[in-house]
C-alpha cells in the first residue's frame, strides 16, 4: 500500500535518502571535528602570537556558548517543523532549505571574511557569531527534518527498518570518508604545504566540495523521496525544553543512560577531535591520518549490521561492558603510542571499533525507556524520550569544541604552527588534554551506567507484559494521558452486537488453555486463542489503533462500537523484541474490517522455543456479554465470526 509508483520509486527513494545521509553526516563531520582544526591552525596566523591564541579562545567561547544555547532553540526547531504544511510535505521544505543555507553558510565559515580577522578582529567575531548561529540553526532545522521522513515515508515498518538501514549505512560512510580523504585533498589544493597542515586555499576548497556534495543530497531527498500524505501524521503536542527535563527527572532510567552517555559521548567526541591534531602535530605525518579515515569508514558499517547478532547472543549490558573495555584499552594503548604510526592505528582503531555499539546500545536503552516511564509515570512519552539523546551529543560536541580551543592554545599548536615547532612540554599538555580527560569522562560513564542503569531486556519484557495486563482499562475513563491513546478520546461502549473474527487463520484454542496464566485466568479479558496456520494479522472489526509496543508482538485496537481489544501474537514473544514481526500501522490510525495489521515468521518465534498461540481479548469485558460462535480444536479462517460481543444493558 505504500508503492505508488513501484519497486523502482521504492529503490530510488531509499538510495536518494542514503545519499542524503551520507552528506548529511559529512558535513556534520566537517563542522563537528575538523572545523576547529581550521580555526587554530589557519584562521589566526599572524605575527602576534598572543593576538592569535586570543582570538582562538575568543572564537572557541562563542562556538561553546552558541551550541549550548541552540539546545533550547532546538525544540522550537521542531515544534516550527511539526507546524508546516506544504504541497512538497511536511519535512522536505526544510531538509532542502536547511541543508542548502547550511551549507553555504559552512563555506563561508572556512574563509577570513575578507580579511576581517585582522584587520576588524571585532567586526570579523561578530559576523562570525552571526553567520555561525544562523548555519547551526539551519543546520538544525534539516537534521529534525531529514531524521523525521522515516516514519513520514511510509507507514509499512518493514520498508521503515530497510529506509534507515541504507541511512545507517550512508550516514556512517559520509561521517568517516572524511577522516580518509581530508588532508590529501586539502594538501592537493593547498598552495603551501605548511609541515602538511595545508593552507587557507586548500581547507576552503575542501569546505566548498563537502558543501556541496551536502546540498545536493540534501536537494536529491527533496526531488526523489515522497511523504506519505495522512491524517496519521498530524501532530497534536508540542515538545518543549521544560517537558524534556522534567520527564528526564521523573523517568530515573532516562535519566541514568542520559547521564552516563553524556559522558561517554563528550569524551569520545573529544578525542576523536583530536586525532587529526595527533597526526600532523605529534607524528608529524597528517597524511598517514587518510589510513585511520579508511579504517573507520570500514569498521563503522560492520559494526553496525554485528550489534544485531552480538545484542542477541550476550545481551545489551555485556555488550556494553565490552565494548566500553575496548574502547578505554584503545585509548590508553594510543596515549602510550607515542610516534608509532601502527600503535597508533591499533589504540585508535581499538577506541573507535565499539562507538557505533555503545551509540546502538544506548539508543535501544533510550527507547526501552519510553516503556518504562510509561509503567512508571502512566503516560507515554515517546518524542520527548528520543529527542533526549540528539541534545546529549549536541553538548557533549559543543563541550569538546571548546575544550579542543583551549587544549590548542596551552600546547602551542594554533597560528600556523606545524610538528617542528611543538615543544616537548606541548606535546605532554597536549596528551592531557587528549588521553587523560575522555579516558577520565568515560569511565565515569561506565560507573554511572553499572550503578545506575537497570533497564535491560529481561526488565523491559516485564514491563511491557505489565503493560499489556493494564492496557484497555483507561477506555472506562478519560485516556487522554495515556501511553498509547490516540489525539481523541476513546469512543465508549454503545449498545448492540458485534460479530469477531478470527484475526488470523488458524485451529480456535480455549481461552483458558493457553499457557499464559493472565490470559487463562480471564484476568486480561474474555476472549479466544487460535494455534495460527497463517502469518498474516487482519483487523477483525473497523476501528483505531490505541496500543502499539516497541516489540511488535501486539496491538490494541478499539471498536468504532467501543469495543478495546488486545490481539497478541505468541507467549512471552516481548522477548524476541521485534525479531520475526512486521507490523503494518500507527498509533491513532483508522483502520478497516479486513486490513492487515501485522505479519509475524512462526519459525523464528518457534526456533526461541516459544509458543505461537494468537490470543485476543476484549480488555473492557465488563462492559459486555460474551457468545463463542466456534468451539475449540475447529479449524478458521479470517472471515469465520469465532465470538459474539453484545452490549450489556445497564438497567438491569
Amino acid at each position: 500500500m505504500d508503492k505508488p509508483n513501484g519497486e523502482q520509486h521504492i529503490v530510488r527513494s531509499r538510495l536518494a535518502y542514503s545519499l542524503g545521509a551520507f552528506g548529511h553526516d559529512a558535513f556534520f563531520a566537517l563542522l563537528s571535528t575538523y572545523f576547529m582544526m581550521y580555526v587554530t591552525g589557519h584562521l589566526f596566523d599572524s605575527s602576534d602570537k598572543a593576538f592569535d591564541n586570543r582570538m582562538v579562545g575568543y572564537v572557541t567561547v562563542i562556538i561553546l556558548v552558541l551550541r549550548i544555547g541552540e539546545l533550547i532553540i532546538d525544540p522550537m526547531i521542531g515544534n516550527a517543523i511539526d507546524r508546516t504544511h506544504t504541497r512538497w510535505g511536511k519535512f522536505k521544505p526544510w531538509v532542502v532549505g536547511g541543508g542548502v543555507i547550511s551549507a553555504v553558510l559552512l563555506a563561508a565559515l572556512f574563509t577570513p571574511l575578507g580579511g576581517l580577522n585582522l584587520s576588524n578582529p571585532i567586526l570579523y567575531l561578530i559576523l562570525f557569531a552571526i553567520i555561525y548561529i544562523i548555519m547551526d540553526v539551519f543546520y538544525s532545522f534539516n537534521d529534525v527534518g531529514f531524521w523525521s521522513m522515516v516514519p513520514a515515508m511510509s507507514f509499512d515498518s518493514h520498508e521503515r527498518d530497510k529506509i534507515a538501514t541504507f541511512a545507517r549505512v550512508g550516514s556512517t560512510i559520509g561521517g568517516q570518508i572524511i577522516g580518509f580523504v581530508i588532508m590529501p585533498m586539502v594538501l592537493f589544493f593547498s598552495v603551501k604545504q605548511n609541515g602538511g597542515t595545508g593552507d587557507d586555499r586548500g581547507w576552503f576548497i575542501f569546505a566548498v566540495i563537502v558543501a556541496a556534495i551536502s546540498a545536493i543530497t540534501a536537494i536529491g531527498v527533496g526531488m526523489f523521496t515522497h511523504e506519505q500524505q495522512s491524517l496519521l501524521r498530524e501532530n497534536k503536542e508540542q515538545t518543549k525544553f521544560k517537558d524534556i527535563l522534567k520527564i528526564l527527572v521523573k523517568n530515573d532510567q532516562l535519566l541514568a543512560i542520559a547521564m552516563s552517555y553524556l559522558f561517554f559521548t563528550t569524551g569520545q567526541t573529544l578525542l576523536n577531535s583530536f586525532e587529526l591534531y595527533y597526526f600532523t602535530y605529534i607524528l608529524g605525518n597528517s597524511k598517514a591520518f587518510s589510513i585511520l579515515g579508511g579504517l573507520n569508514t570500514v569498521v563503522g558499517v560492520i559494526s553496525v549490521f554485528l550489534f544485531p547478532l552480538f545484542s542477541g547472543k550476550i545481551g545489551r549490558h555485556k555488550l556494553f561492558y565490552g565494548a566500553a573495555s575496548i574502547e578505554v584499552l584503545g585509548a590508553i594503548i594510543f596515549a602510550f603510542a607515542g610516534k608509532s604510526l601502527v600503535l597508533v592505528l591499533i589504540g585508535a582503531e581499538l577506541f573507535f571499533i565499539p562507538q557505533p555499539i555503545i551509540f546502538l546500545v544506548v539508543l535501544m536503552t533510550i527507547t526501552d525507556s519510553v516503556e518504562y516511564g510509561q509503567l512508571k509515570l502512566g503516560h507515554r512519552d515517546e518524542s520527548l524520550t528520543l529527542s533526549v539523546r540528539p541534545l546529549l551529543d549536541k553538548f557533549g560536541g559543543a563541550v569538546a569544541n571548546g575544550v579542543v580551543g583551549m587544549a590548542t592554545v596551552a600546547a602551542g599548536m594554533t597560528g600556523g604552527a606545524t610538528a617542528a615547532t611543538v615543544t616537548a612540554h606541548g606535546v605532554n599538555v597536549f596528551k592531557i588534554y587528549m588521553f587523560l580527560i575522555p579516558i577520565a569522562l568515560i569511565l565515569v560513564g561506565i560507573i554511572i551506567f553499572a550503578i545506575k542503569v537497570k533497564l535491560d531486556e529481561g526488565s523491559h519484557a516485564k514491563i511491557v507484559a505489565e503493560l499489556e495486563k493494564t492496557w484497555g482499562k483507561q477506555f472506562n475513563k478519560d485516556d487522554s494521558d495515556n501511553d498509547n491513546a490516540a489525539s481523541e478520546p476513546a469512543p465508549q461502549p454503545v449498545p448492540g452486537v458485534t460479530e469477531i473474527p478470527a484475526p488470523v487463520a488458524g485451529t480456535v484454542v480455549d481461552l483458558k488453555n493457553v499457557s499464559d496464566p493472565a490470559f487463562a485466568n480471564g484476568s486480561m479479558g474474555q476472549g479466544f486463542a487460535i494455534k495460527p496456520s497463517d502469518g498474516k494479522v487482519y483487523a477483525p472489526f473497523s476501528g483505531t489503533v490505541r496500543a502499539t509496543f516497541s516489540t511488535r508482538h501486539a496491538v490494541g485496537l478499539v471498536s468504532d462500537s467501543g469495543i478495546a481489544l488486545l490481539i497478541h501474537v505468541g507467549i512471552d514473544t516481548v522477548k524476541l523484541h521485534g525479531t520475526g514481526f512486521v507490523t503494518y500501522f500507527s498509533k491513532g490510525q483508522h483502520v478497516n474490517k479486513g486490513d492487515e495489521l501485522m505479519e509475524f515468521w512462526d519459525p523464528t518465534i518457534k526456533k526461541a522455543g516459544l509458543d505461537d498461540t494468537v490470543i485476543v481479548t476484549v480488555t473492557n469485558s465488563e462492559e459486555f456479554d460474551f457468545k463463542q460462535l466456534i468451539n475449540a480444536n475447529q479449524e478458521v479462517t479470517t472471515t469465520d465470526n469465532v465470538m459474539e460481543v453484545t452490549k450489556k444493558d445497564q438497567e438491569k
